[in-house]
C-alpha cells in the first residue's frame, strides 16, 4: 500500500484536508487547471470519453470538481450524467457552468463521498474520474465502490498525472512539476500547500502496470492504460 500523502501538516484525515484544499482553491481551479496543463486537459478528457464504447445511458463522474469531465461526457455521449464531489464550493462553480451551457436536463451534481457512494449496486453504464482517484483516502475502498455501482460490462475511464519515462522529458517534467508548478500555483491560488501536494501525490500514486494490477485485483477485466502527451498523463480503462 502506498504512503498516505496529505495536503497540509495537520492531524486531520486526508479526506477532510482534500475537501479543505479544494474549497480554498475553487475560485481559481479552472484557471490553474487549464493553464498548468496548457489546455491539454480538454484533449485528455475527450480521449477518455471516446474509450467508452458501450453507448452509455447513465454516467457517474467521480470527484467531478467543477464538472469539466461531466460537461465533456454530455458533449460526446447521449447519456445523463451524475457528478459527485466532496467539495461544496467546487460543486457550486460546476453548477453555474452547467446552467450557462444549458445542460441542467443532462447533468446533476451533488455532494457525496467517492468512497461511500450513495447509489445502488449496478446503477451506471460508465464511470469517469479525472484527476481525483489519487485523492482517495483509501484507494481500494474507493475503487471497490466504483466496481459496486457500475453495471456488468460497464466502462470505467480514469485520468491521472504520471511521469514521462524518456530522457530528457523525464528530467524536464520533474523540474517543472516540482519547482515551477508549485510557484505558479502559489501565485494564482495563494495556497502553496495545494501545489506542493500535487507532485507529492503523483509521486506516491501507483502508476501504470502497478495501478492496473490493483484494478485487476478489484475484479475489473480488460484493463489497460495509455500514456498521453508523452506520458505526463495516463488514461486507464477497465470493464466490469
Amino acid at each position: 500500500m502506498s504512503k498516505i500523502v496529505k495536503p497540509y501538516k495537520t492531524d486531520k484525515g486526508k479526506k477532510e484536508q482534500v475537501k479543505q484544499m479544494f474549497n480554498k482553491i475553487a475560485k481559481r481551479y479552472d484557471l490553474l487547471n487549464h493553464t498548468l496543463s496548457l489546455g491539454m486537459d480538454f484533449v485528455w478528457r475527450r480521449k477518455a470519453i471516446k474509450k467508452i464504447t458501450n453507448n452509455p445511458k447513465k454516467i457517474l463522474d467521480i470527484a467531478t470538481g467543477t464538472a469539466d469531465f461531466a460537461i465533456s461526457a454530455a458533449k460526446y455521449t447521449d447519456a445523463n450524467i451524475t457528478g459527485i464531489d466532496i467539495s461544496d464550493r467546487m460543486i457550486n462553480i460546476g453548477e453555474k457552468k452547467i446552467n450557462k451551457k444549458n445542460l441542467k436536463n443532462r447533468i446533476k451534481l451533488s455532494i457525496a463521498d467517492s468512497e461511500n457512494l450513495p447509489f445502488n449496486k449496478s446503477s451506471f453504464d460508465a464511470i469517469t474520474a479525472g484527476f481525483g482517484v489519487r485523492n482517495f483516502e483509501n484507494l481500494e475502498k474507493g475503487l471497490n465502490e466504483i466496481f459496486r455501482v457500475i453495471k456488468k460490462d460497464g466502462f470505467v475511464v480514469i485520468l491521472e498525472p504520471s511521469t514521462p519515462k524518456i530522457f530528457p522529458l523525464k528530467q524536464i517534467f520533474r523540474f517543472y512539476f516540482n519547482t515551477i508548478l508549485p510557484k505558479i500555483g502559489t501565485l494564482l491560488s495563494d495556497d502553496r500547500s495545494a501545489y506542493t501536494y500535487l507532485p507529492n501525490s503523483v509521486k506516491n500514486f501507483p502508476n501504470g502496470k502497478e495501478f492496473i494490477k490493483i484494478l485487476d485485483n478489484i475484479g475489473f477485466r480488460k484493463t489497460s492504460y495509455f500514456p498521453l502527451t508523452f506520458g505526463i498523463v495516463s488514461l486507464y480503462v477497465a470493464i466490469k
